[in-house]
């Protein structure tokens, strides 16, 4: 199996590569383990709680909490842990988190598939109505209320900000891997 991890970050169209990890409708969370070259398991979700769209991450990239940046792939297609996506970014959730005592961000990039006809006219995630970026905002809190984890959302930002996210955790992956 191919290290995850290193694929390039964009495609030579400059769309971004996206690694789905937890298929949507999953109500246990998926991880991509570099040491492995596999997907593990890292923890079920509350009772009733799924994934409301693919999740996955941009390879070559190192975020703030040291995993590459979090990516919430939306789209209405069947997928599976290592399917690779190309993608169009159409924004971010900035978050910040606390956890023992640290605060870090931990901020989700939204994108849609290239290929997606159903979602050709989302171009800006602050498109999606105020119910559904609530649903969404609530979700991520959610998903680690069973953990010590506390998340503040920070807000909604275009595809400007996610692209530039995604490039400076590109840098960031790039010093590291030196």
């Amino acid at each position: 199996m191919a290290n995850f991890t290193n694929l390039p970050t964009f495609t030579k169209d400059g769309d971004v590569h996206v690694v789905v990890e937890t298929p949507r409708g999953s109500r246990a969370k998926f991880a991509y383990e570099p040491k492995l070259k596999a997907f593990t398991l890292t923890k079920g979700l509350l009772a009733g709680l799924t994934y409301p769209h693919d999740w996955g991450f941009v390879p070559s990239t190192r975020a703030d909490d040291g995993d590459p940046i979090d990516t919430m792939l939306i789209h209405d297609a069947a997928t599976f842990p290592g399917l690779v996506v190309a993608c169009r970014v159409i924004g971010v959730l900035q978050i910040e988190q606390r956890s023992k005592g640290k605060v870090e961000r931990n901020d989700r990039v939204f994108a849609v598939p290239r290929r997606s006809h159903a979602e050709q006219d989302l171009r800006d995630v602050r498109d999606l109505s105020p119910p559904i970026q609530q649903e969404l905002e609530k979700f991520f809190i959610a998903t680690d209320e069973l953990e010590d984890k506390k998340l503040k959302i920070l807000g909604w930002k275009g595809p400007k900000a996610a692209v530039q996210a995604i490039e400076d955790a590109q840098k960031v992956f790039a010093k590291n891997s030196q």
